[in-house]
């Protein structure tokens, strides 16, 4: 009878795991700065252009470089954050300790101090309550300044020669400011044409107010003797153009009284508080602008009437 060996025992798991210095005998070496690469390398690629939310934390303004430093955070974390010189300038939303923002960057590493940070490119409010919190912020100071006194208010002329729009060139604002001029009372209209939302919208309305002060009374463009600034209804975003201080201090400064006529009645923007009028509407504007050229004819033929009796 043939002999059958005895069964072997089985293994346990640990047997079959080789000793810790098989393992890593077997695993590639790396030096901390080729590590530190390869995690910066491996992070930028893998996010690159990011748009954060968080609250400013931090901000003391900007640096004697001209840099600015702050950090983003929320109830969770907190990342670095940096604004370069060249791009501060250029910020339409300024950071602001405090207020919670949309940042828009790139994330960068520092190798040396195995940290990483976002290189902010523009910053916008979060929400409508930071919308809201910038402006009341931003009309307090202005007011205080004086920029929004009674007593710098002018009279609209009765009849102007000329009135000049600043406004965009195209959609229906422009076409029922003109459509409102032609029924009441026609005069000439130079029209200035901006754009009235988005980036550069609030120094493209401040230069043609500006603008069109700098013309002569009697050059080949006639000065107008009544501005409207207009644009129509919108959310809190879209109106802001029209809470920028640039624009606010280029309607204070105006020579030529101006009505400003920006979004639907409820809509209030800081141009408002300047203005020397404010229109519900682009067609208020038009309607303040410049009499009824009917009922002027009847009030004249009237007195007529009276002086020959």
């Amino acid at each position: 009878m043939p002999l059958v060996p005895p069964p072997r025992p089985a293994a346990s798991p640990a047997a079959d795991i080789p000793p810790t210095s098989m393992l890593t005998a077997n695993q590639p070496e790396w030096s901390v700065g080729e590590l530190a690469g390869a995690l910066k390398r491996t992070l930028e690629d893998a996010f690159g252009h990011v748009r954060l939310r968080g609250e400013i934390s931090g901000y003391r303004g900007q640096h004697g470089s001209g840099h600015a430093y702050f950090s983003l955070k929320d109830g969770q974390a907190r990342i670095d954050a940096v604004v370069w010189k060249g791009v501060f300038g250029r910020l339409r939303q300024k950071p602001q300790e405090g207020l919670e923002v949309v940042a828009t960057g790139r994330i960068t590493t520092f190798a040396g101090k195995s940290s990483y940070q976002i290189v902010v490119e523009s910053l916008e409010p979060a929400g409508l309550g930071a919308w809201m919190a910038l402006l009341e912020e931003r009309k307090k100071l202005l007011t205080a300044e004086g920029l929004f006194a009674p007593e710098h208010k002018r009279a609209i002329p009765y009849l102007p020669r000329v009135v000049g729009v600043v406004t965009s060139p195209t959609g229906a604002v422009i076409r029922d400011i003109l459509h409102r001029l032609e029924d009441r009372f026609p005069r000439p209209v130079l029209v200035w044409p901006v754009r009235v939302q988005g980036d550069g919208a609030a120094e493209e309305v401040a230069a043609a107010i500006r603008g069109f002060n700098t013309l002569a009374p009697d050059g080949p463009l006639p000065r107008p003797d009544v501005l409207i600034v207009a644009r129509g209804g919108g959310s809190i975003e879209d109106l802001w153009a029209f809470n920028e201080e640039c624009v606010v201090r280029a309607a204070f400064e105006s020579a030529i009284p101006l009505i400003s006529a920006v979004g639907h009645e409820t809509d209030t923007t800081l141009i408002d508080y300047v203005s020397d009028r404010r229109a519900p509407t682009p067609t208020g504007a038009a309607e303040m602008a410049v009499p009824v050229r009917a009922d002027l004819i009847a009030t004249v033929a009237e007195l007529s009437a009276r002086a020959v009796g």
